[in-house]
C-alpha cells in the first residue's frame, strides 16, 4: 500500500449510513499510525503514552483536546500518573473510519514534543508515589 499521508489529510464528517472500516482495511491503515492498536474486531484503535510523571500526560491530554476541537473528531482520553491513554471509535457507525486514522497520526505527531520534554519527576512529586 502506497504511504497514505494521513497527517495532511482533514477529517470529514461522517453521517452514518456506512459500513465500519473492515478489518483487512484497518489493518492496512495501521501501518501509518505506529503504536497504535485495534481492538474490539477493530472497532477501536488505542495508544497509550507513557510518561515519568502526571504533568507530561496532562499536557498531552490537553493537547490531544485541542486538535480534536480543531478536527471536529474526538477520542476518548483516559490519563493517570505516567501514562495518556487516547482510544479513538467512530460512534455513528460503531466501527473505524478514515477519520480515525487521520486523528491517530496526528496524535502521534502532537506527542513528540511532550515525549522528548519528559521530565524527571521532582523530589516533591516522587515523594507522593
Amino acid at each position: 500500500m502506497n504511504k497514505m499521508n494521513l497527517i495532511a489529510k482533514k477529517c470529514t464528517p461522517c453521517q452514518g449510513g456506512i459500513p465500519p472500516m473492515a478489518c483487512d482495511m484497518a489493518e492496512k491503515y495501521l501501518t501509518e499510525a505506529p503504536g497504535w492498536e485495534l481492538r474490539e474486531n477493530a472497532t477501536k484503535l488505542k495508544r497509550t503514552f507513557k510518561f515519568t510523571n502526571f504533568v507530561d500526560a496532562m499536557k498531552l491530554a490537553q493537547r490531544v483536546g485541542e486538535l480534536c476541537e480543531i478536527e471536529g473528531h474526538h477520542p476518548d482520553i483516559t490519563i493517570g500518573w505516567g501514562y495518556c491513554k487516547v482510544e479513538f471509535q467512530t460512534h455513528k457507525i460503531n466501527g473505524l473510519h478514515e477519520n480515525d486514522f487521520i486523528m491517530a497520526a496526528k496524535v502521534n505527531k502532537l506527542a513528540e514534543p511532550v515525549s522528548k520534554s519528559r521530565s524527571r519527576p521532582s523530589a516533591e512529586s516522587r515523594a507522593m508515589h
